[in-house]
């Protein structure tokens, strides 16, 4: 048995130093793709290499060993994800387990690596597979304050910025009300997004209820501009919704991470230059999202500088009140019911008892598309 014992020793000694040579081969190159070295390590975990799993303390107990295994494996799809923190927070608990465990350390190191080869600017992230740019269904807000060059001659330099910054921070706070994401300033006026970087099912709409929202604290600004510099803002706003490419453009110290390319933002800008002071234009394809949610006036079809048809161009006047998609549907009258004299006769019956006090359940079932 003392022999047995010792073999059985000796046996796992060279189990860890092939383990930790193999290990070793794979960390300390430097060739290798500091996102692929713990993949590569793990295929030893699996088998096809000294098993790195025997180096578990011989003292853990079973249970132990499991929850090791369950952390390891956690830390396996979170590198798939390159979810470094989760990785480095399991190698972490796995040390904490069983300090002398060669994948945890294994981990620690590769995560390190990943983590510098991000901060290193030679390295770009398409080496890596990671998406530079996504196509996304936006709805684009352009906000211009009409008559800043005269502004300008009016005002001192330092007036003019303190009515800018206010004129500014009234739009990015009525845009923050309703998600969206104010990208940039051209000017003075901002460029805005909806649906990007942060998504909602109704992004068209709230597009437009902030930028109703912009005119009315516009209006507010406007009153106390009156009384201490005897002046009033005018705002041009054009929304239009589209398909842009969202994501990192430029280069050196000009890059923008959140850039958008295609046609939605420039025919929002020239919806913006076809609107009336202090007014909001959208666009036919807006006008069709958000039908129902708004009173608008069609202003019929033009065409707008570099586009090569004409559009159907909305001003939107007010919000109609509909807060949800059945209270449009409700406020343009619902559809009768044809041959169903004997179901509502039911549904009545049942109202009335249910009126007297006596509780009634009745269940509506059909198909899709039934009537």
């Amino acid at each position: 048995p003392a022999s047995s014992h010792c073999q059985q020793v000796a046996i796992s000694s060279c189990t860890y130093l092939a383990a930790m040579s193999e290990r070793h081969r794979y960390l300390e190159s430097s060739r290798a793709d500091p996102w692929q070295i713990v993949p590569a390590g793990r295929g030893l975990v699996r088998g096809q290499s000294p098993c790195l799993r025997r180096n578990i303390s011989i003292m853990a107990t079973e249970r132990l060993r499991k929850r090791i295994e369950h952390l390891l494996d956690e830390a396996e799809d979170a590198i798939s994800h390159h979810d470094w923190d989760v990785v480095r927070d399991h190698a972490q608990s796995v040390l904490a387990l069983d300090p002398g465990n060669l994948d945890g350390t294994a981990l620690i190191e590769a995560v390190e690596r990943a983590v510098g080869s991000l901060d290193d600017p030679t390295v770009t992230p398409t080496s890596f597979g990671v998406p530079q740019a996504e196509r996304r269904q936006l709805t684009v807000m352009f906000c211009d304050l009409q008559g800043s060059t005269a502004l300008s001659q009016k005002l001192d330099p330092e007036e003019l910025r303190n009515v800018i910054r206010g004129y500014q921070e009234v739009c990015g706070a009525a845009v923050a009300r309703f998600d969206g994401y104010v990208a940039k300033y051209l000017g003075d006026g901002p460029l805005i997004y909806f649906g990007y970087p942060q998504a909602h099912e109704d992004d068209p709409q709230r597009a437009v209820r902030a930028g109703l929202a912009i005119l009315e604290d516009i209006g507010h600004l406007n009153i106390k501009l009156k009384v201490d510099k005897d002046l009033e803002l005018g705002v041009r706003i054009g929304v239009h919704t589209g398909l842009v490419v969202a994501g990192e453009m430029g280069s050196g110290d000009s890059v923008e991470s959140l850039a958008i390319v295609g046609e939605t933002p420039n025919i929002a800008a020239r919806l913006q230059e076809a609107a009336e002071p202090n007014s909001i234009v959208i666009s036919d394809i807006t006008a069709n999202l958000v039908q129902g949610f708004f009173v608008c006036d069609s202003l019929g079809f033009h065409y707008l500088k570099g586009i090569s048809h004409a559009m159907e161009l909305f001003a939107v006047l007010s919000e109609s009140g509909a807060q949800t998609r059945f209270d449009v549907v409700t406020a343009a009258q619902l559809t009768p019911l044809v041959g169903r004299e004997q179901e509502v006769g039911l549904l009545l019956d049942r109202w009335e008892q249910a009126q007297e006090g006596l509780g009634q359940v009745v269940l509506l079932k059909g198909g899709s598309g039934d009537r």
